[in-house]
């Protein structure tokens, strides 16, 4: 059985009618039960739980320290194209935006490496747009190379792959992936998504099981909050969480909640998330799935993810810029979405100790 009939199960489960019917008391047993279910979890996405973030705060950030110790660990995006063939009504890259696009060469990808490596953190996260034809496998495994002189650890953020290309892309020292389903509502999915090759929902969908099965270390999903009602996103991204821990035992998953910023072409979300019910979310994650990380992007502003260390998160990103040849300047592309936290490496990892915990730049070592 895969993921989707997982959520064919629960298509036609009435939400609201149980949301309406959740007690103080049912939110409380789920905060402290040793293992939930995916009733707890819906508990603690429950309007009702709203009266207890405290509660669920100091819960999660007592799991976090109890399953990975007082540690925040960094890592760093790079952009290396952003050409892309889908239409997506919500992408800045999308290709209907008369936007500056660049597709560097291993030259200009070295050059980013070398700026980017001077800050000591040893994670990096590779980013192209879904170019079909331009971005090849053979393009990423050269950039990896590249990447790999200079980062002990390299992730990718790119078009779905087949199980082989991922295999491919390990064999050279890929060791993450990350793949947002953007939203789990298949006729919204179908909406949003205008055409190109991202227009299959089932293949996204079954993206994070491919590289899985590749061998790939670690694995990032969530929704991308804003597209569609957010109970339910949220739902559906903690049973994938659940589905993709409990079947892959040589992968560790990764959850993330990235909501819908300013970005070219001017999508408006419907369902936006608030501050409040973020930090409900991403508690009940942690309470959810214990040894599951919780990434923390510079989506969101300065203030707030200092605020976010405090409960129960894993990983930050640093640093960030969204645009091809940001870190070099070197006539740099148009950013995907606008980054809210724009202080620099050093002034976030100083953040983090300033909070009180250890920033990690290595957590790994890929032994050849």
């Amino acid at each position: 059985m895969g993921f989707y009939d997982v959520i064919q199960q629960w298509k036609d489960f009435d939400f609201e009618r149980y949301f309406a019917e959740v007690t103080d008391n049912d939110v409380l047993d789920s905060i402290y039960k040793e293992k939930l279910t995916e009733y707890d979890l819906l508990n603690l996405l429950s309007p009702k739980a709203k009266n207890h973030l405290e509660r669920m705060a100091r819960r999660a950030q007592e799991i976090k320290t109890q399953h990975f110790g007082n540690i925040i660990s960094l890592y760093m995006p790079i952009y290396i194209s952003n050409f892309c063939t889908n239409n997506c009504a919500y992408c800045g890259f999308s290709k209907k935006n008369h936007i500056v696009r660049k597709h560097q060469n291993l030259e200009e990808i070295e050059e980013e490496a070398k700026e980017i490596a001077k800050q000591g953190v040893e994670h990096i996260l590779m980013l192209t747009g879904e170019a079909h034809g331009l971005v090849t496998l053979d393009y990423l495994k050269d950039a990896v190379k590249v990447l790999k002189k200079y980062f002990n650890s390299v992730s990718i953020e790119v078009m779905p792959l087949e199980e082989w290309e991922y295999k491919e892309l390990a064999d050279i020292g890929v060791d993450g992936l990350t793949v947002y389903q953007e939203t789990y509502d298949e006729e919204i999915y179908d909406k949003v998504h205008l055409s190109g090759k991202k227009k299959d929902y089932h293949f996204r969908l079954n993206t994070p099981e491919r590289g899985a099965k590749a061998g790939l270390r670690t694995i990032g999903i969530g929704p991308l909050f804003g597209l569609s009602e957010i109970k339910k996103e949220a739902f559906f991204a903690g049973l994938h969480l659940k589905y993709l821990t409990d079947k892959y035992l040589n992968s560790s998953f990764a959850i993330s909640l990235p909501r819908i910023n300013p970005a070219e072409g001017g999508f408006q979300p419907d369902h936006p998330l608030d501050d409040i019910t973020f930090v409900q979310f991403m508690t009940a994650y942690r309470l959810f799935q214990v040894k599951a990380d919780i990434n923390i992007s510079t989506r969101e502003i300065a203030s707030f993810r200092d605020h976010l260390m405090h409960m129960g998160i894993t990983k930050m990103s640093v640093g960030s810029k969204t645009d091809v040849g940001g870190y070099t300047e070197h006539d740099p592309s148009t950013c995907q979405f606008e980054i809210s936290d724009n202080r620099s490496a050093e002034e976030t990892i100083q953040a983090i100790r300033d909070n009180g915990f250890q920033p990690i730049y290595k957590d790994w070592q890929q032994i050849k």
